[in-house]
């Protein structure tokens, strides 16, 4: 019984921390979405170019920190000129920010997929990269914390604590910075947002390397648990789910759908056959948009 009891916490916590890292990759697509009006399918990418630009600053002789800092801001910038040179032309938004007449959601997804090709290619051309698996050695991901006969992975621990100081981060910047307050405006009413002398296009901007920082981030998270490697992008197709379970417009939705769904996820791997827990992000989104159509948290827009 006690086994059992063990081997269930244990789970559990692998499920809280990988749905940690789904819940980011949901809040940089949220993010985009609520700005731009957008749902960008290069996010997976972005979540590993920006790990292996930590792998490859580390490698260069930079101390962790700095490549760490180096990596993410590199995305940031990645998804800015990305949205200044390429989406804000090719998709056309008007002076108010709107999205031009004639352009459609599905311009928008083939693009940031084509995109998302193009980056993987650009990483793929490193053969280092495209045949070889990395670590990264953060804080503690090494370690094994013992509570009585309980074990828990350092690198999980770890994952959890920066989400929640991610989250925490998230949520004041929203509620006392300009920038935050302006892009809050942006995702209520552009227009009227413009009208009141807010640069609904900088925002726009913002909104996109903040999304790209965030998955960025969540590469480095995922490393001490997956590794770094061409594939770990693909966690944001379970990503994708986690952002339309809470609504596709809520922030704190997206990230409790990541984490609800990384733990029922862990959980079907204990009871389930073999392999099946891959198809339950899927199911469960099949169930929650037949039952709650516009999400979990489609109200809370925060």
């Amino acid at each position: 019984m006690l086994r059992a009891m063990l081997t269930f916490i244990q789970v559990l916590v692998s499920g809280l921390a990988i749905g940690c890292v789904y819940g980011l990759v949901a809040l940089s697509f949220v993010l985009v979405y609520k700005a731009a009006e957008t749902v960008s399918f290069m996010q997976g990418e972005l979540l590993m170019v920006g790990a292996f630009a930590v792998v490859a600053l580390q490698a260069a002789g930079w101390p962790l920190a700095a490549a760490l800092a180096g990596g993410v801001a590199g995305a940031a910038l990645l998804g800015a000129v990305l949205e200044r040179t390429v989406l804000r032309h090719v998709l056309g938004q008007s002076a108010m920010g709107q999205p031009a007449m004639g352009q459609s959601h599905l311009s928008a997804v083939l693009l940031t997929f084509g995109l998302g090709l193009m980056l993987r290619g650009g990483v793929t051309a490193a053969p280092a990269a495209s045949h070889g698996m990395f670590t990264l050695p953060l804080p503690w991901a090494d370690e094994v914390f013992r509570l009585g006969p309980l074990s828990l992975p350092g690198g999980q621990l770890l994952v959890m604590a920066a989400t929640a100081l991610v989250a925490a981060a998230l949520t004041l910047f929203f509620r006392y910075s300009r920038s935050g307050l302006a892009l809050r405006a942006c995702a209520e009413d552009a227009r009227s947002a413009a009208l009141m002398g807010v640069p609904v296009a900088r925002m726009h901007t913002l909104a996109w390397a903040l999304g790209a920082a965030l998955a960025a981030l969540a590469g480095v998270l995922l490393a001490p648990i997956t590794f770094v490697h061409l594939n770990m992008g693909f966690i944001a197709l379970k990503a994708f789910p986690a952002a339309v379970l809470g609504g596709l417009t809520s922030l704190p939705g997206a990230l409790a759908g990541g984490v609800f769904l990384g733990v029922v996820e862990a959980l079907a791997g204990l009871v389930l056959p073999e392999g099946t827990k891959d198809v339950v992000p899927y199911l469960l989104l099949l169930a929650a948009l037949l039952l709650f159509p516009a999400g979990f948290g489609a109200r809370r827009t925060a």
